[in-house]
Order: C-alpha cells, then structure tokens, then sequence
C-alpha cells in the first residue's frame, strides 16, 4: 500500500441490487484492506429489471430517502470512503443519498465507483460533490456490468491513481 492507504483507514460503503457493486466492492477490500458497509434500504428493491428500473425513476423524482437497514456507527474512524453504487437514472440510488445525508462526510476523501450497461458515471460524481461540498471528491470509476469479474486491472490503476492502491 502507498502512504496514503497505510495512515488512514478505508471503508467501501456499497448498495448493490443484482451484485454487481457488491463484487467490486469485495475486489477493492481485498486489494487495500478496507472495511466493507452495505447501504440497503428497509423496504426491498424488486428482482424484476422493468419493476426496479420504475422505481429508481419514482423515487428520484420525488427525491426520496428511502430508510437504510443500519447505520456506519463508525464513520468517524475514516479517512476515505470509497462509494459504490449502480448507474440508476443517470446518478446514484436514492438510499446512497440517504447514506450521505445520514453521515458527516466533512473532510474526508470520497472516490465514487459505478456499475452499469452502458450509462457510465451519469451526473453522479457532479451530484456527490453536491451532496458533500466539505469532502475530497475524486474522478470515479464505471465499470459495465458485465465486466466486474474481469474488472481487478482497471480496479487497481483507478485506485492507484486516486492514491488509495498499492504503487
């Protein structure tokens, strides 16, 4: 690990619905040590693409904040915090804005990665930086779907250019 990931503590906070997320998520744990949260909203998304897609687009436009299962009791103890989520609707599932609201963020290193098929990063690094002007946030990374498991190489170049990896 470089300096910066040896003198601070990392957490990869995540909402994954198919699992994609939660697969890079696992990645990135396992290349810099960090500490794994799952943001997951109380009342459960549907398994059905179409259902799920009609959702997220309800939600957003009523700008909901859904209600997570648990709290990050200790997000305090980081330095960086590495987001992850799905490309829903051009930016972020609304219970990660609920995660944002939900935590002092002030101060520390944000470095957004996305899942998707074929959107990219959307809005959501200009809408991260919104929601947390008091934070470092970093260029992210999108990864497609369909390529996570595949993903290790472009995992571990993203991270040692936002300074988290291993040099």
């Amino acid at each position: 690990m470089n300096d910066h990931a040896a003198a601070s503590k990392v957490l990869v906070a995540y909402f994954s619905h198919s699992g994609n997320t939660r697969v890079v998520a696992e990645e990135i744990k396992r290349i810099v040590g960090a500490d794994l949260f799952r943001i997951e909203a109380v009342a459960s998304y549907p398994e059905d693409y179409n259902a799920v897609v009609e959702q997220a687009r309800q939600e957003q436009s009523a700008n909901a904040r859904p209600i997570l299962t648990s709290a990050a009791s200790n997000i305090a103890d980081y330095d960086t915090v590495i987001l992850g989520y799905p490309n829903w609707w051009s930016t972020m599932p609304m219970p990660v804005f609920t995660f944002l609201e939900s935590n002092d963020l002030s101060g520390k290193t944000i470095a957004p990665y996305c899942t998707h098929e074929g959107s990219g990063m959307g809005r959501s690094e200009r809408d991260l930086a919104a929601a947390c002007p008091h934070s470092r946030v970093r260029s992210g990374l999108a990864i497609r779907g369909l390529r996570v498991r595949s993903a290790q190489g472009e995992i571990e170049s993203w991270l040692k250019r936002t300074g988290i990896g291993r040099k």
